[in-house]
């Protein structure tokens, strides 16, 4: 313990601290907005979640920060709120960091950590050994953890600055389990991150898992994001009773609240247990069934409304973990089955 407590201290001791949120934040839902900057709503404005929605809108699952620094070594150190262990989800993904380092015009991984379950005030060294150069840095937080405090270590002497925000334009997305990044290895393979690298486009992201359900209260936050388009993971989650009911004054409040922006919504894919569950494929064929046809109706009706649909999968249906959940190759090829499209929606409003 005593070595422990050195170690611990030896590596404090060689890094200059500063909170993420004063470097330059992407994918914040509601900037400005929150008294937790790494909160996604404020839970104590909005009204009507549960307890397990409360926590999950807390989490950080979306966000990150930019900044340059010469140094180098760059060290997290994490004060934690309430945390989440997803069996299904891996820790550093669920718990830690994932860092990119911007080389030739795009984005590189660079390294990625977590602090140990038994000692989560110890630092992590994220990268280390490098250059020395400036590099422009893109750090992905948490996903299934609330956050109270992010610290980024640099050497001392070295710089740590914000940088302009790489990705252009908000774009709002709700949705399951699957835009919130279960099973994911890291946060940064999310299908929306990989989407903003892939195009430089800004995902804002409030995927809530098992908890997208078109409910009223939710709609109460997104009625009040400040965006240029949005788009829906909705029919992941409810039952094809729920998306008859529900779907259609969903529609009518966003529209009401955001005239003349895209509303986007995506189909859910194809959940790989149904190779052999007979009764998941029906269950999922019925709710992508109705999914299809109340959207054909809502596109003719509303000017503004849009449905694509997603792929996450392979010829040989093998990319889930868990049969519900993509691997980070599956929500690879969802970001890529959606790209064009919304790119050529995005064109008619601006947006690129």
């Amino acid at each position: 313990m005593a070595l422990l407590s050195v170690s611990v201290s030896a590596q404090k001791d060689k890094y200059v601290y500063t909170e993420a949120s004063e470097m330059t934040l992407v994918g914040k839902l509601m900037p400005g907005k929150t008294a937790n900057p790494y909160h996604r709503a404020d839970t104590a404005l909005y009204k009507g979640f549960t307890r397990r929605e409360n926590h999950m809108v807390r989490m950080s699952s979306g966000m990150g920060c930019v900044f340059k620094t010469d140094s180098r070594s760059i060290s997290i150190l994490t004060e934690y709120g309430q945390m989440d262990d997803p069996t299904n989800t891996n820790v550093i993904s669920a718990r830690g960091y994932d860092l990119y380092i911007r080389k030739d015009g795009t984005w590189h991984w660079a390294g990625s950590g977590v602090s140990p379950r038994k000692d989560m005030c110890r630092p992590i060294t994220i990268v280390d050994k490098m250059d020395g150069s400036e590099h422009e840095c893109l750090l992905y937080f948490p996903t299934y953890t609330e956050v109270k405090s992010i610290k980024i270590g640099v050497e001392k002497g070295a710089e740590l600055q914000p940088i302009e925000n790489p990705f252009s334009h908000r774009i709002a997305i709700w949705g399951s389990s699957y835009t919130h990044g279960s099973s994911t290895t890291r946060a940064g393979m999310t299908y929306p991150a990989q989407f903003s690298r892939m195009t430089g486009l800004q995902l804002l992201s409030l995927g809530c898992s098992g908890r997208c359900l078109l409910q009223d209260y939710y709609c109460d936050v997104l009625v009040d994001v400040e965006a240029d388009a949005f788009i829906f993971d909705t029919f992941s989650n409810p039952r094809a009773d729920m998306i008859r009911e529900r779907l259609v004054p969903f529609i009518d409040r966003m529209i009401e609240a955001h005239p003349g922006k895209p509303m986007i919504f995506q189909q859910t894919i194809y959940r790989e247990r149904r190779n052999f569950d007979c009764a998941t494929e029906a269950y999922e064929s019925k709710k992508q069934e109705v999914a299809a046809r109340l959207m054909k109706e809502a596109c003719k009706k509303y000017e503004n409304v849009y449905f694509i649909q997603t792929n996450a999968t392979d010829k040989l249906h093998e990319t889930s973990v868990d049969g519900t959940h993509p691997s980070d190759y599956g929500y690879t090829l969802w970001a890529k089955s959606i790209q064009k499209p919304l790119l050529k929606i995005f064109r008619k409003y601006g947006i690129k």
